[in-house]
């Protein structure tokens, strides 16, 4: 029996072409287990439900996307499942449930209900599951046990069926440019956070105002040098504003100049925004973009584990939030890391949990990158190197980091 209160809610990005977010798969972890093993899929869900619905809410847990959830026959065909949003929910059909004259039976009442569904898993057993590919609304395909010649024979014969193809566990961009070339819509996988690193690429203008900026206002320089920079470009401008304004920053109303932010804000919270504003990309909507959100949350988790006061990490609280963001540039700005460490004025401490995760910081950054996938053996393993943080501060502190996360690019109500 699984303990709710050490269970874990799980989140995986579902990205379209495009790269922007449109769900998340949310997983079962348990907090206190020594395997990860799930032996009631019933049971797992139901936590995963809880703890998305009850305890974070729909909004911080989901974002304005969908949420797609495993069912195994057993919550399928219970009643408990229609007390879920059906405009906000994509019921996963397992590959375990068969597909029963029963279990079809209640796939089209769900479907009657507004629910969406979705085939897991799915290996190209056409016969068998012959009914229930012509009610689904997706199909997801596991490309990780498939070399290319198999999911493109797989692909070719699921194309005709006219259902959006979904690729899970895509973990690198080049397996995110078959599927695409394949043609599938949705991508499941961090592919998106794995650096591509072009070791002789120049950094942009933008890119290195901000990076200027970011090792100013580390600097404290006065408010007069920060503004000078910014002014010039008044996409900074914009973009600065739109993330100050975000109902995430804390202010009670909006600021409408940059000298303005930066005074009503204070040092600490402009520098988390700058660094935020190095992923808010040009014409990007940060709920939408899966980087900015990954970093956010990241950063953020890691923020609230080194601010307790009693904590063993608390001395390193002011460089947390900085470590989870800049362990993501190389990511976003396709520059390996030293080139990057280069242009900011960073501790050695924190030179050293990002290149290396060495050290307290490195080790707290390793735990919450564990955070991010499903392996639970990885996560207890990370945990032992994080003395004395308790795995519902774990949960505690990514669920807080979810709703503020959730928040960055909502307008400050006026």
């Amino acid at each position: 029996m699984t303990d709710s209160s050490t269970a874990f809610l799980g989140r995986q990005p579902i990205l379209d072409r495009d790269k922007q977010l449109v769900a998340f798969e949310l997983l079962f972890r348990g907090g206190k287990e020594n395997r990860a093993e799930v032996t009631n899929d019933t049971e797992a869900t139901a936590v995963v439900l809880t703890r998305a619905f009850s305890d974070l809410g729909i909004d911080a847990a989901l974002g304005s996307g969908l949420g797609f959830i495993n069912c195994d026959a057993n919550l399928l065909l219970s009643d408990a499942i229609e007390v879920l949003p059906c405009d906000r929910i994509v019921l996963e059909i397992l590959e375990t449930v068969d597909p029963t004259p029963e279990v079809l039976a209640r796939c089209r009442v769900l479907r009657d209900k507004g629910f969406m569904l979705a085939l897991d898993d799915y290996i190209g057993a056409e016969d068998r599951f012959r009914e229930l590919l012509a009610m689904v609304d997706f199909i997801k395909v596991d490309i990780q046990p498939l070399d290319e010649a198999a999911l493109r024979a797989l692909t070719a014969r699921l194309l005709p069926l006219g259902v959006p193809l979904l690729a899970e566990k895509v973990d690198t961009q080049a397996q995110a440019d078959l599927c695409r070339d394949l043609g599938f819509e949705l991508f499941q996988g961090y592919f998106f956070a794995r650096p591509t690193i072009l070791a002789q690429r120049k950094l942009d203008h933008n890119e290195m105002t901000l990076l200027r900026l970011l090792g100013l206002v580390m600097q404290d320089a006065d408010t007069e040098e920060l503004e000078s920079v910014v002014k010039p470009d008044p996409s900074l401008t914009v973009n600065l504003l739109r993330l100050v304004n975000s109902a995430g920053s804390g202010l009670r109303s909006p600021v409408h100049s940059l000298r303005h932010a930066i005074t009503a804000l204070g040092r600490r919270p402009l520098q988390r925004w700058i660094q935020l504003l190095l992923f808010a990309r040009p014409g990007s909507h940060s709920q939408n973009d899966p980087l900015m959100i990954l970093a956010a949350t990241r950063g953020r988790t890691m923020e609230i584990l080194a601010g307790t006061p009693d904590s063993s990490l608390y001395r390193l609280r002011d460089e947390a939030f900085l470590a989870g963001i800049v362990s993501l540039l190389p990511a976003l700005l396709m520059t390996p890391m030293d080139d990057i460490l280069k242009g900011l004025p960073v501790s050695a401490t924190l030179s050293a949990a990002v290149r290396e995760r060495a050290g307290p910081l490195g080790a707290l950054l390793h735990l919450v990158e564990t955070l991010e996938g499903a392996d639970q053996d990885a996560f207890l393993a990370a945990l032992a190197h994080c003395p004395g943080i308790a795995p519902m501060a774990v949960f505690a502190a990514e669920a807080s980091a979810m709703t503020w996360a959730s928040q960055i690019g909502k307008p400050v109500s006026e």
